[in-house]
């Protein structure tokens, strides 16, 4: 990404923490306006801002439950009449709430659906009402308007325990996948990002246990576990005129774990 970064203001949800917080910060060092939502970590969301600023950028906090339409529709209200246009969504926000599957209650099965699917749905309807109505920028040809949608290697690989959440990222992918077809008339591009094993607050139980992450490099061909910032030259990437004729697509960034690593010697 270039210089033109400095032109684009970006919302980015759950950016309070993990990958949202790396590809908020990825962004703001290339000069962009960055809109950190969060829901319940205000610090995370603070410490968010604070490094965007001291890479260039700048941008505001603004606490938001993406599930609830009225407090998306007001952040990307705040967005425009901050910084005059929204140029791309980062469709982050996402929780996990694992259970056995006879085990799994309705409760449970609800705030992952509606954090991570219908969340996204109403955080891509509010970026998409503005790309229609707001002005092209710059050739014609080139995009008005980007999102990219924050899936799973889980919208390819069944997870046990965790089908609430494989479900929904099952879900993000045909709806991304839909969406690029119905916008792309609009010069509006639409992709999603798949990560793999990345080194979060969310899963540190796992690489911050000697036994576990041996078992877990085991799924990784690549052998490293991930890290936030691997998503983020991603995201930049896709967020970029540079990537301009790449939409309907899903990028894989996971060391090859949906490589069949069982096969790595010959099964």
């Amino acid at each position: 990404m270039t210089a033109e970064a400095k032109k684009k203001t970006v919302v980015v949800t759950g950016a309070s923490s993990g990958i949202g917080q790396g590809v908020a910060i990825a962004f703001g060092q290339l000069g962009a306006n960055v809109v950190v939502n969060y829901n319940s970590d205000e610090e995370g969301a603070n410490h968010t801002l604070n490094l965007i600023q001291q890479g260039g950028g700048s941008g505001f906090i603004f606490k938001a439950d993406v599930s609830k339409e009225e407090k998306v529709d007001e952040m990307f209200r705040k967005a425009e009449d901050t910084y005059g246009r929204i140029d791309i969504l980062i469709n982050n926000a996402g929780v996990q709430q694992d259970s056995a599957f006879a085990e799994m209650t309705l409760e449970q099965w609800d705030k992952v659906m509606h954090i991570n699917l219908t969340g996204q749905f109403l955080c891509a309807r509010a970026a998409i009402r503005h790309f229609e109505k707001q002005a092209d920028v710059g050739p014609e040809d080139m995009a008005k308007g980007n999102i990219i949608f924050m899936s799973s290697v889980h919208d390819l690989i069944p997870w046990a325990g965790h089908i609430n959440y494989a479900a929904s990222k099952g879900g993000i992918s045909m709806l991304m996948k839909s969406l690029a077809l119905e916008v792309a008339p609009q010069k509006i591009r639409v992709n999603a990002i798949s990560p793999g094993a990345i080194a979060t607050d969310i899963n540190q139980d796992v690489w911050k246990d000697e036994e576990k992450r041996k078992a877990l490099i085991k799924l990784i061909p690549y052998k490293r576990i991930g890290k936030a910032a691997d998503v983020a030259k991603v995201a930049t990437w896709l967020g970029s005129d540079e990537s301009d004729y790449v939409t309907g697509s899903t990028i894989y960034v996971d060391g090859g774990m949906t490589l069949y690593p069982g096969f790595v010697d010959n099964g």
